[in-house]
């Protein structure tokens, strides 16, 4: 594995073909989840209050769908 800083303030991390994709996957998803939030004021109750609003929304929309 090769990790480089470039001269235009971007990281440039080469690996191995034989590295697990599905790993590599999650990995570079959660490095889009860093760059995305990296300047983000929310809060973590923030998040989790949305988080509650949407469950509880999608359940009442799906409910009879799902329970018999």
């Amino acid at each position: 594995m090769l990790i480089e800083r470039t001269t235009n303030n971007q990281i440039v991390i080469t690996v191995s073909s034989s590295v697990d994709s599905f790993g590599l996957q999650r990995l570079i998803d959660y490095v889009k989840y860093l760059e995305a939030t990296s300047k983000s004021k929310a809060k973590q109750t923030d998040a989790d209050k949305l988080a509650d609003e949407v469950n509880a929304s999608w359940w009442a929309k799906n409910r009879k769908r799902l329970v018999k």
